[in-house]
């Protein structure tokens, strides 16, 4: 997965054989057997949750749609959607991509949101219940995929984008009609941002609102050559990225192939894990430390997978309003691909708002830019005018 400059793990350049998560034993999780004779979007299945004490005078509603995974082929998703006792027919919704750092189904916000582990708890609750309270809407994607396919950000924009094609058809939401924004920061943000810049030609026909995107990892080439060979406190999250790729395409970036022993011990490790566990085991460690040898930088197929899943990289502009945050001292992402990508998008006059938030952490840059982005999303669910601070 990590190497040195432009370098992955090397070995043997054999067929992958990827570690996939355990499946949840839920049947409604379940692709049907139909499955490739829907359209992506259409609704598969519908059921009725449990309420959550958590979101008080709320309804949730599961929604199981039919989305592509990034050969095209299809793949059932799931998306749960929040409707407060205040909602209003055809009243505002946000798509909101959580943090998902896992690989295993029970990472997932439609499981977390459930679970009675302190560790996986939802912590946006009280931001989301604030918007309930306002009457808004809120889905939330599993957007990781059937695969938890962690790392896989294209593969995270087509199943936002199916989930709003999904939940629209859904006629006891009432939101046929609703003006729609997204929001997501760090890995939530990068399925968020694929989405935006996807939609005028995955989902052409969507009419969303705007985009909040912060703390997005844009370019995972350069976040690999950052690292290097070095030991880095936050190295489980690449190697989990590794392998989440290596399950979105196994035969292009067979990561498992190149692996040595103490590698593949890692891997089991971490394959049903969610993000504490998943830090706590890659903490301090390398790729020198699980990789057979580095000769992975010459396969153009395993590059070509991580440019195509960096947004720096991607040809496509969003048609919609963008708000992008980020410190800019992250100590996790590399800050320049996010400068350029604001840069080329506003080349393109895409309305662009880009904020700064200081901090010297990542996730605390995402709570000291929430007011600006409620701020702005709700102008954009209210149909205001989008502001651009663009540089002319």
């Amino acid at each position: 997965m990590v190497g040195a400059s432009t370098t992955f793990l090397g070995g043997t350049g054999a067929h992958a054989t990827p570690i996939y998560p355990t499946p949840d034993p839920d049947p409604f999780y379940a692709a049907p057997p139909d499955l490739a004779n829907k359209r992506p979007g259409e609704v598969l299945a519908t059921r009725p949750m449990p309420p959550l004490l958590v979101f008080p005078e709320t309804t949730v509603t599961q929604i199981k749609f039919r989305s592509n995974n990034s050969a095209g082929q299809p793949i059932a998703a799931t998306t749960l959607m929040l409707t407060p006792r205040s909602h209003r027919p055809d009243g505002p919704v946000l798509s909101y991509q959580h943090i998902i750092n896992g690989l295993g189904t029970q990472c997932t916000v439609s499981r977390v949101l459930y679970t009675s582990d302190p560790a996986l708890q939802l912590r946006e609750a009280v931001l989301l219940n604030a918007l309930l309270f306002a009457g808004w809407s809120i889905a939330l994607p599993d957007h990781l995929g059937p695969n938890s396919a962690y790392g896989a950000a294209r593969l995270g924009g087509q199943i936002t984008l199916d989930g709003i094609r999904a939940i629209r058809r859904v006629p006891e939401l009432e939101i046929a009609n609703s003006r729609i924004a997204m929001a997501g920061y760090s890995g939530g943000g990068m399925a968020t941002a694929f989405a935006a810049a996807m939609a005028p030609r995955y989902a052409p026909e969507l009419d969303i609102a705007g985009a909040a995107i912060g703390g997005v990892p844009m370019n995972l080439v350069k976040m690999v050559e950052w690292v290097n060979t070095d030991p880095h406190p936050a190295f489980g999250l690449l190697m989990a990225a590794g392998i989440g790729l290596e399950r979105e395409y196994p035969y292009r970036f067979p990561i498992s192939d190149y692996l040595n022993q103490r590698g593949l011990e890692a891997r089991t490790a971490i394959a049903n894990a969610c993000t504490n566990e998943i830090l706590y085991i890659g903490a301090g460690h390398s790729a020198r430390d699980y990789a057979r040898n580095m000769n992975l930088a010459d396969d153009r197929n395993a590059r070509a997978v991580v440019e195509e899943n960096s947004l720096e990289l991607f040809d496509g502009i969003p048609n919609i309003p963008i708000f992008e945050w980020h410190s800019p001292n992250d100590p996790l992402i590399p800050v320049d691909a996010i400068l350029n990508v604001d840069r080329r998008y506003c080349a393109a006059g895409v309305a662009l708002q880009a904020e700064l938030t200081y901090s010297p952490e990542h996730l605390s840059a995402a709570v000291l830019g929430i007011p600006a982005v409620l701020f702005w999303l709700d102008a954009r669910l209210r149909g205001d005018p989008a502001p651009n601070n663009c540089e002319n």
